[in-house]
Order: structure tokens, then C-alpha cells, then sequence
């Protein structure tokens, strides 16, 4: 990742002041470098990131097209992104002090991007230490501008392709001006939102549960199953469509095939969406876990989950389930 440009303004809602920075970030520093560049890596590969398209009439996307072709200064623009930013939330029913993180970076698929971040201050108690009649003295204080950690997610932010003004956003609800409102993709953006590439492969993989369950299919190879096509779909053209790979894993069991449709219509689950390799590489699609009742826990790749050479369910005359790990070279503690 290159970081092109970074900036950082004040938003102090307990004395009222904001700070606009004439300067940008020292990304010469170690620490402020590492620190923006954490923050700025984890928004961009986010799993649940909204795809949003700039609406007719955007001011933002007409201030960022000038910015891209050269036509304004980073810091300038910048500067009146904080100042509206500002006045929205100084109207926020519970202000809260943020800082506003702005940068234009290249991440590591040299993709050029415009981040605005807004890092909501949290209180943290600090020692402090004086010198009072002549003798040392070690007291404890409270903060309340300390930064979120590298490590820590940041709930609000927007991203900005340069070169398809292309959107990716996160944010939370805030009541403005005694209206419930969405300060990021309504606000700043005004964008037309859709659905992240999480959520709907969480939509589908409770859906899948939910109708095999119902059918008494075994759910642990239906969700297996489901995955695995969902990573093979994603890793082919960086594409997930649902409802193909509903046709794929139940095409010898129509009844449940149309019942898994019907389901993801009502949620509303699109055709397709656009998802990254690096977005379904995670953990928690490629793997599958299940844990019996009674304690035990077994984690297997995906794409194992139908293949009996490796791993088989079995329903006992008795009503209960066995399960059988096939073709194993060594075993490792862990």
C-alpha cells in the first residue's frame, strides 16, 4: 500500500472547538504511517463493505472528479469535507468528538482510492505525573481524545475508486436533527446503496440451514457444500451468484432448490454482486465448523464437506448421527 496523501481534523464536541489541519499527516513517521496504514487496510478488504454508485447530483462526486483530474488541492478538499461534516454532527442529537481521517492511497492491487474515515474519540484513563511542593507525584486522569487502535474497526468510512468513482462505506445510524439518518451514504456521499458482499453470504448460508433442516437434510453438507461453491464462484471471476450455485448444490432436489429460491427473494438477495477472492478467502467460508451436543468441535475445508473420502455423516438406526474422518496420514495437537 502507498499512501499518496493523508490529513487529520479535529471535531472536539467537549469544548466545542474543531481544528482544521493546514498541514497534512508526517508519513515519514513510523508510528503515524503504521497507524494510517492499518486503519486504511482494514477498511478497504472489510467483508461487509456497502457497494454505493454516486447519485444525479452528487456534490462529492463532482468536487472528487476535479480532485482526480488535478483541478483541486488535497488539503483543500479535504478541509471542506471536515466542515460538513462538522456541521452535521454538531446537530447529532449526542455529539460525540471524531476525528476525520482523509487520504488518497493505493492499495496493494495498485488501485488508487479517496478514504474519509471518522474515528469517534473514546475516554481512557491515563497516569499523570507532577511535581507538587517539591515531591514527585503519580496521579490518574481521564482522556477523552484517544484515537481507536490500529487493531480496531472503525464504523464509519468512505471509499472512493478514482477511477470508476466507484463506493465502498460502512456507518451507523445517528439521530440529526431529530431524524434518523445515515451521515455517510445520505450525507456526505449521496449514493444509492446496496448489499455487502457479508451479508449476503451470511443471508445464504442461514437460508440453506434453515430449508435443509426443515426437509431433514444434513445441514453440515448443505452449508459445506455452499461455501465451497461460493469460493470456487468468487476465486473463477471475483463473482457471487446466489441463486446459480442454489441451482448447482440442490439440482438433485428440486423441492428444496425451489424453496431456497423463494427464501432468498424475500430477503431480497440480488442475482449476483461483485466480491473480492480476498473477501471470501476468510476463515469462516473457506473452513466449515460444527460442534456435536455432545462437546465436540470439528473444523474441515469447505469443498471436503461432500467428499466421502474424507469425511462421512451417518443417521443410525437409532435416530443418531456418526460421523467418520476417512484417509487422515498423521493427526497434530493443537
Amino acid at each position: 500500500m502507498n499512501i499518496n496523501h493523508a490529513i487529520l481534523h479535529v471535531l472536539d464536541a467537549e469544548s466545542a472547538v474543531n481544528v482544521f489541519s493546514a498541514r497534512e499527516l508526517a508519513l515519514d513517521t513510523r508510528a503515524v504511517k503504521g497507524f494510517v496504514t492499518k486503519h486504511l487496510r482494514r477498511a478497504r478488504t472489510a467483508a461487509d463493505n456497502r457497494p454505493g454508485s454516486f447519485a444525479d447530483g452528487s456534490a462529492l462526486a463532482e468536487e472528487l472528479k476535479r480532485y482526480f483530474f488535478g483541478e483541486r488541492e488535497f488539503i483543500d478538499l479535504s478541509q471542506q469535507i471536515a466542515e460538513f461534516l462538522a456541521q452535521e454532527l454538531t446537530r447529532a442529537e449526542k455529539p460525540e468528538s471524531t476525528d476525520i481521517l482523509i487520504a488518497d492511497f493505493t492499495d496493494d492491487e495498485d488501485v488508487r482510492w479517496f478514504a474519509v474515515l471518522l474515528m469517534a474519540s473514546r475516554m481512557a484513563f491515563m497516569h499523570e505525573v507532577a511535581n507538587v511542593n517539591g515531591a514527585v507525584e503519580a496521579d490518574i486522569a481521564r482522556h477523552y481524545a484517544i484515537l481507536p487502535n490500529p487493531s480496531q474497526k472503525v464504523t464509519s468510512y468512505a471509499l472512493v475508486r478514482a477511477s470508476s468513482l466507484e463506493v465502498l462505506y460502512q456507518d451507523k445510524p445517528r439521530s440529526i436533527a431529530g431524524t434518523q439518518t445515515m451521515l455517510i451514504p445520505d450525507g456526505l456521499l449521496q449514493c444509492e446503496t446496496g448489499i455487502s458482499t457479508k451479508e449476503v453470504i451470511d443471508t445464504v448460508t442461514r437460508v440453506v440451514a434453515e430449508v435443509a433442516e426443515e426437509h431433514g437434510a444434513n445441514t453440515a453438507v448443505a452449508l459445506a457444500m455452499a461455501k465451497a461453491a461460493m469460493v470456487e464462484r468468487v476465486e473463477e471471476d471475483e463473482e457471487l451468484p446466489p441463486w446459480d450455485i442454489v441451482d448447482d448444490i440442490f439440482e438433485d432436489e428440486p423441492q428444496v432448490r425451489d424453496e431456497v429460491k423463494q427464501a432468498l427473494e424475500r430477503e431480497q438477495v440480488p442475482q449476483r454482486v461483485h466480491a473480492e477472492r480476498t473477501q471470501v478467502e476468510r476463515a469462516a467460508v473457506r473452513n466449515h465448523k460444527i460442534r456435536t451436543d455432545t462437546g465436540i468441535e470439528i473444523t474441515f475445508p469447505a469443498e471436503m464437506g461432500s467428499n466421502s473420502d474424507y469425511i462421512a455423516f451417518r443417521n443410525e438406526p437409532n435416530g443418531l448421527i456418526s460421523i467418520e474422518l476417512r484417509n487422515i496420514g498423521s493427526i497434530e495437537n493443537r
